[in-house]
């Protein structure tokens, strides 16, 4: 059974830092681009970052490129997202999706943030950024 499971969320000051988990179950990891998610209530899920499984070429949203670095560990399953000098914009539910779907399915290639090219995804992890 394929499961997602992201992890590290949690409450910190404008210009901290958090890294989050997403670690994989029921399938490996390594063969599937990895692409985080984020969304706030009352709005579309919006794309972050994706890393991709043979080359680990990277894309990044225009607006977190700079601040956040998307990377692998094979080994471990798992996929992390280190985010640093954290925004109040930042805060959202941070999700993990593979992306199965269209037809740069197993790569980041053509528009990696489209979260309609994802068919799992984990529950989320709460970031808040604040004073």
């Amino acid at each position: 059974q394929v499961q997602l499971v992201e992890s590290g969320g949690g409450l910190v000051q404008p210009g901290g830092s958090l890294r989050l988990s997403c670690a994989a179950a029921g399938f490996s990891l390594r063969y599937y681009a990895i692409g985080w998610f984020r969304q706030v209530p009352g709005k579309e899920r919006e794309g972050v970052s994706c890393v991709a499984p043979s080359d680990e070429s990277t894309t990044y949203a225009d607006s977190v490129k700079g601040r956040f670095t998307i990377s692998r560990d094979n080994a471990k399953n798992t996929v992390y997202l280190q985010m640093n000098s954290l925004e109040p914009e930042d805060t959202a539910i941070y999700f993990c999706g593979r992306r199965s779907r269209g037809k740069f399915y197993g790569a980041c290639s053509g528009d990696p943030l489209r979260d309609d090219e994802y068919d799992y995804w984990g529950q989320g992890t709460q970031v808040t950024v604040s004073s």
